[in-house]
């Protein structure tokens, strides 16, 4: 196991910046996971927002390396988003697996929903890269607005055999982030969103993901986007696909590509 964390997890304990610095307000917030374990998060409030987002971010660094992001979901759309870091992260304790990061999610989500009062038809779960795993995991036993996914990947051995294809990983690997064979029971829509130059997440698997999803479902391709860049490659074009699934609602899912 400590070599296929090693392979699978970068967290940076290290909260490089924080939210005073982006001239935004927040909440610190520390949760208690199931197990017990205390994991760190930042709500970003807005007076009126019309969404709330739950963020998840991707394997390596931690919430303070997607400030710039949540920045703009707020001015762009209009949304409250709330970043916590998983076990092992930044300020939350532990260490990371696969269990511990969906226990870390449903803490985020129960928090939301039961201390902040969210409506579950307010509330939308995005996740990028690894994250993704982890929200369409939560979207499978929990009600939301709707889920978006960032770069998916297919599962985790599908990527080992990519990264090191002489090795036989992919058998022996207890951490599977099965994205593939769960996204079929997916009952919320579902935005994909995949650069199509991803030099981390092939785009072909982000396309196999969407294509295994039930409607409702949109796919958006984002020209020329890598791994990290994809809000700021995407334009005005990402922002209008993202505001107008989330204004819709169940009714973003026309099965557009």
């Amino acid at each position: 196991m400590p070599f296929e964390t090693s392979f699978i997890y970068f967290p940076s304990r290290l909260l490089e910046v924080t939210p005073a610095d982006f001239g935004l307000a927040f909440e610190e917030v520390y949760l208690a996971a199931e197990d017990g374990v205390r994991i760190h998060a930042w709500r970003l409030p807005l007076p009126s927002p019309r969404f709330t987002i739950l963020f998840a971010h991707g394997n390596a660094g931690n919430i303070s390396h997607r400030l710039d992001r949540a920045r703009l979901m707020g001015s762009r759309l209009a949304a409250e988003v709330f970043l916590f870091d998983y076990r092992g992260y930044g300020r939350s304790e532990g260490r990371p697996d696969e269990g511990g990061t969906y226990r870390d999610a449903r803490a985020a989500y129960l928090y939301l929903t039961e201390t902040r009062g969210v409506p579950p038809d307010r509330l939308v779960l995005f996740g990028e890269s690894l994250g993704s795993a982890v929200v369409l995991d939560l979207a499978l036993e929990r009600a939301a607005r709707a889920l978006v996914l960032e770069s998916p990947f297919t599962s985790i051995p599908d990527m080992a055999r990519l990264v090191l294809p002489w090795l036989p990983l992919s058998a022996l690997l207890q951490t599977r982030y099965d994205n593939l064979a769960k996204v079929g029971g997916l009952k919320v829509p579902l935005l994909v969103l995949h650069g199509d130059r991803d030099e981390v997440v092939p785009f072909a698997q982000g396309q196999r993901v969407f294509e295994a999803a039930p409607e409702p479902k949109r796919f958006h391709r984002i020209a020329g986007a890598g791994h990290n860049d994809t809000y700021l490659r995407g334009g005005e074009a990402y922002w209008a696909v993202l505001d107008e699934f989330l204004r819709q609602g169940p009714l973003a899912a026309e099965g557009r590509s």
